[in-house]
Parts: C-alpha cells; sequence; structure tokens
C-alpha cells in the first residue's frame, strides 16, 4: 500500500513539475533528447500554433499536418533555440515559415481570416455592444480586405497578443516596421468599417 501510495505521490510531483518548468527548460531537454519534454511543450503550445496557422492556411488538414511538421522541427532543432525571444514566439516564427511555405505551393494568394478577435476600444457605443454580432461579421468582412500584410499584422497583434518586438521576431522585420504596418493597418481599417457605418471600432 505504502508503495501505491509513494508512486502516486510521484506521479502527481511529476504532473506539478511538467506544469512549471519553463519553455526554455524544456527545449534544453528536448535537445538531450527527453521525449517527456516535448510531450509537455507540444501539449502547451499546439492549439495556439494550430489557430495561428489555420488563419493564414484556411484549411484544417493542412494546418494539422503543419503543426506536426512545426513540432517535428523543433524536435531536430531545439539545440539551436539561443534564447533571443520567447519559445511562444520561435515556434510561431516556425509556423509562419511553414504556412507560408504552404501557400506558395498551393498558388493561394487571397489570405482571408475568420474567427478574428473583435478589436474594440473604450469608445465603443451602447449601440455597438447590443449589435456585438453584426458588427463582428462586418469586421470579419473589412479585415478580409486588408492587405496580407495588414492581416498578418492585426491577428499577431490583436489576437495572439503579440507585442510589437515579438511580432518583429516572428515576421522577420524592425519594430519599426510593425508599428508603420500597424498604423496603416487600423487607417484602412477605419475607413472600412466607416463605410460600413461603424467608426469608432479601429480608431
Amino acid at each position: 500500500m505504502q508503495n501505491v501510495i509513494a508512486l502516486n505521490e510521484a506521479g502527481r510531483l511529476g504532473i506539478i513539475a511538467a506544469r512549471t518548468t519553463s519553455d526554455e527548460a524544456l527545449l534544453d531537454n528536448i535537445a538531450a533528447g527527453d521525449r517527456a519534454a516535448m510531450h509537455t511543450l507540444y501539449a502547451r503550445h499546439h492549439v495556439r500554433v494550430y489557430r495561428f496557422i489555420l488563419r493564414m492556411v484556411r484549411d484544417s488538414v493542412t494546418a494539422e499536418d503543419l503543426v506536426s511538421q512545426v513540432f517535428l522541427d523543433v524536435w531536430r532543432t531545439a539545440a539551436q533555440f539561443q534564447g533571443r525571444s520567447q519559445v511562444s514566439t520561435w515556434l510561431l516564427s516556425i509556423a509562419r515559415f511553414k504556412a507560408l511555405t504552404a501557400l506558395r505551393q498551393r498558388q493561394y494568394e487571397d489570405l482571408e481570416q475568420d474567427d478574428v478577435r473583435e478589436i474594440a476600444d473604450g469608445a465603443d457605443t451602447p449601440e455597438m455592444l447590443l449589435d456585438r454580432s453584426r458588427t463582428s461579421d462586418i469586421l470579419r468582412a473589412c479585415i478580409a480586405q486588408l492587405s496580407d500584410a495588414h492581416r498578418e499584422i492585426i491577428t499577431l497583434v490583436y489576437y495572439l497578443e503579440k507585442s510589437v518586438e515579438e511580432a518583429g521576431r516572428i515576421i522577420g522585420i524592425p519594430p519599426s516596421t510593425v508599428k508603420t504596418r500597424m498604423f496603416y493597418a487600423r487607417k484602412q481599417l477605419a475607413e472600412l468599417l466607416k463605410s460600413r457605418g461603424i467608426e469608432s471600432l479601429a480608431a
């Protein structure tokens, strides 16, 4: 009985340790061939990576395949991570490269994005709040009209809540360029929304 209790306690402590282990420590362990660490990192990040890829490729089967490729790359190249960014940022950089490669191979140029988080600020009127469903539909339609670069910025900064610096690392551009794209993306989005009768959402 004592042995069973000891095993259960060890298992519980193992689960707690996995939950509290940093991403960076997990990568160190993965680089050493630790499969348990790989499973933990995958469980922690695969949903976010999948959603990010899906918004680019617009195909669930392709997205699932690319997620597998992303984490296979992580398993193979964990030792190359240098800690210059968050692990989640590094993962999304790999995911973006995989998605863009798949899109080029398919010659799929119209990158529309569904289910993008509504970009709201304190200027929302009570009428807009009451008409949230209609506003969300209009917002998605307007975002779909943005350029690929501007849609990507909107997704990273507002949907995935990445900082300007992190978004720049993922895309491979300096923070100043991220800010410029954000400015023009919001400006164009505000104009599109205004044409639909919504003036404060992207201001």
